[in-house]
């Protein structure tokens, strides 16, 4: 029979353990459960939240749940799986924002650091740019596009748009590749090619291009896929 949360004592129930001995002294089911808030007519809160947290190896699966993942979760229907969906939105906007907090780029190491754990799961290829100031501290992060990479869908007027806006002095830009391996295709060097060629029509330093997989990554200018002095695009073909 399901233990219903009234029937606690007053000191187990989760919002009473987080009055009395704040929220770092509670377990993931106890701070899951009072998101939701409510249980069912079968299973507490408590419960519900054991059977969101056994869909996932580890939290960190947590942000890539899906609603119609939550919704089939007994006891959790379309308005608890909503909010539980709001909240890890909002827990993920500000852990990006303490990393964006002056985080500066000084090799291809920090990029990875930076966004390994946003993109290296990830199912499609997701297209990033990072803006930098002068002190190459990250002053905007930017999604330019998401699917597969190739010249016809990355437009350099897209990322040079966004630098301009920000006033930054320098683009490091970024994509994943969901089979796991960094290694860069014809197309992701094409493409380099091409970006490098129009920032440096404009004024812009592309620092790098780092390739995301899964713990891994490359980076096609430290390891010399493509550096300034190898550019060879026509100067009469049209610049997208």
């Amino acid at each position: 029979m399901s233990i219903k949360i009234r029937d606690l004592q007053e000191e187990d129930k989760p919002r009473e353990r987080l009055k009395l001995y704040g929220p770092d002294k509670l377990s993931n089911r106890e701070l899951l459960a009072i998101i939701i808030n409510s249980g069912s007519k079968q299973f507490s809160s408590l419960e519900c939240a054991n059977h969101v947290l056994n869909l996932v190896h580890n939290m960190r699966e947590l942000r890539f749940l899906t609603l119609a993942e939550l919704q089939s979760v007994n006891g959790i229907g379309e308005k608890k799986a909503l909010t539980i969906l709001a909240v890890i939105e909002f827990a993920k906007r500000m852990h990006m924002n303490t990393i964006l907090d002056k985080y500066e780029i000084n090799e291809p190491k920090d990029v990875a650091n930076y966004l390994m754990e946003k993109l290296r799961y990830l199912k499609q290829e997701h297209f990033v740019a990072l803006l930098l100031n002068t002190k190459n501290q990250i002053i905007h992060e930017q999604s330019i596009f998401i699917g597969s990479l190739d010249m016809a869908v990355v437009h350099p007027r897209d990322l040079l748009r966004e630098a301009i806006k920000h006033s930054a002095a320098s683009i490091v830009i970024v994509h994943n590749h969901p089979s796991g391996d960094p290694t860069p295709s014809l197309e992701d060097i094409k493409t380099t090619k091409r970006l490098l060629y129009c920032c440096n029509l404009m004024g812009i330093n592309l620092l790098d291009h780092i390739i995301i997989g899964d713990g891994k990554f490359v980076s096609i200018f430290e390891e010399e896929y493509i550096s300034n002095e190898e550019i060879d695009l026509d100067l009469n073909e049209p610049i997208p």
